[in-house]
């Protein structure tokens, strides 16, 4: 057998893709992402209505919010991103499941003492807390399994105040499946109907560990993205894996055979807007993932983020490609050729902002494909239009 790859010429937007995806969204692409957050749930909303097909690798890395005290509990992986991802990828048609989708969106309110919200977790597993009770067997039957199994496992001192019962569901069925996340997120994406496929990148209980260019060391997410505390004041040189927060041992983690496989059969391979290290950047780090793409003939795509990236910080678009092309290549940084691992840069030069501007010399050298169109609602904002930008990527699968 011969493997040769075909060139053919597109029309970006192409209204005729478009519309079939519109009309057939079963049979719709498969577009990969690499990602994680939230960065990308308005787009995967806009996304479902036009393929249940897409993929979504999402790191679990997450050491911020109610995941750092599941994580700090249980010793496990990062849930909320994935439960999030989830939500957004759920039918929300008449078809669907409304009534799961409230109690998985849920959060148990800041303001209650501790044993009013253990009483109120204590009757969700019982299935006599209306969010629970208007659930139909035997879905009712599996959450309460679920939030049984978390209350059993749960620590004295765990605190429940602004709790998602979401993950609370899916940390039960982490620790009754062996500590295995797959196993429970493809329950939680039937229960919901996910219009997708979302899975952990990994599954492995790791943090992020960023040096610095001044020489520091800067260990957790949290650390990292701005929002919790204070913003980065030297940018960021390398990103790679550690044991723990208070042990920053580096790590490695290995991709699994199944998302090799997501990978390798992707239409369309994304590294979208977000985070740029800790969702974009973590996702390339297990090994396996760079040659993993590599293996895929189809497109791959980078769309730059507009507005200030706290973890972007004194990065040009020029050092934003050459950083996603290293770490790409660190999987066989001598032979993956740039061409394999990534073909394209969307732009809006008209309304996009870039720092240090569009660098079309170093694009060129490396053989990249800059995409022009009109993707930003307007300058002001700086925001993506959702439906604009799903238009460009359905156009360019195979």
């Amino acid at each position: 057998m011969v493997k040769v790859r075909v060139t053919r010429s597109l029309s970006i937007p192409d209204p005729l893709v478009v519309s079939r995806c519109r009309k057939i969204p079963e049979l719709g692409p498969r577009v990969l992402f690499f990602s994680g957050g939230s960065a990308l749930t308005g787009l995967s909303r806009t996304l479902k209505n036009y393929t249940h097909n897409s993929i979504h690798l999402v790191t679990p890395f997450d050491s911020g919010g109610s995941s750092a005290k599941l994580r700090a509990a249980f010793g496990m992986p990062a849930i909320g991103d994935l439960r999030s991802r989830l939500m957004a990828l759920a039918d929300e048609t008449v078809l669907g499941h409304p009534e799961i989708f409230e109690l998985f969106t849920y959060r148990l309110p800041k303001e209650q003492p501790q044993e009013i919200l253990l009483d109120r977790l204590h009757g969700m597993a019982a299935g006599k807390d209306p969010l629970v009770a208007a659930i139909l067997n035997p879905m009712r039957r599996l959450i309460c399994n679920n939030l049984g199994y978390f209350l059993d496992a749960m620590p004295d001192d765990f605190d429940l105040s602004g709790a998602s019962i979401g993950n609370l569901i899916l940390a039960g069925g982490y620790i009754n499946n062996h500590r295995d996340l797959e196993p429970i997120l493809f329950l939680f994406s039937k229960l919901v109907n996910v219009q997708g496929t979302v899975r952990a990148i990994v599954d492995d209980d790791l943090h992020l560990k960023a040096e610095l260019e001044d020489g520091s060391l800067v260990v957790g997410q949290h650390r990292l993205t701005g929002k919790e505390v204070p913003r980065l004041q030297s940018s960021i040189r390398t990103l790679s894996l550690c044991e723990s927060l208070s042990e920053p041992v580096d790590a490695t983690a290995q991709v699994r055979g199944r998302n090799r496989q997501l990978i390798e059969g992707a239409d369309l391979i994304c590294y979208p807007q977000g985070s740029f290290y800790s969702s974009l950047i973590a996702n390339l780090l297990p090994t396996g993932v760079g040659r993993s793409i590599a293996q895929n003939d189809g497109p791959k795509i980078f769309i730059p983020n507009q507005g200030a990236d706290p973890e972007q910080l004194g990065m040009t678009l020029a050092d934003s490609i050459e950083k996603l092309v290293r770490y790409l290549k660190r999987d066989d940084p001598d032979n993956l050729r740039v061409s394999d691992l990534l073909n394209f840069v969307i732009v809006d030069s008209r309304s996009g902002q870039y720092p240090g501007g569009i660098p079309y010399g170093l694009l060129d050298s490396l053989g990249i494909q800059v995409i022009d169109l009109e993707l930003i609602r307007s300058s002001a904002d700086g925001y993506y239009d959702n439906e604009r930008l799903v238009a460009a990527l359905l156009s360019l699968c195979r």
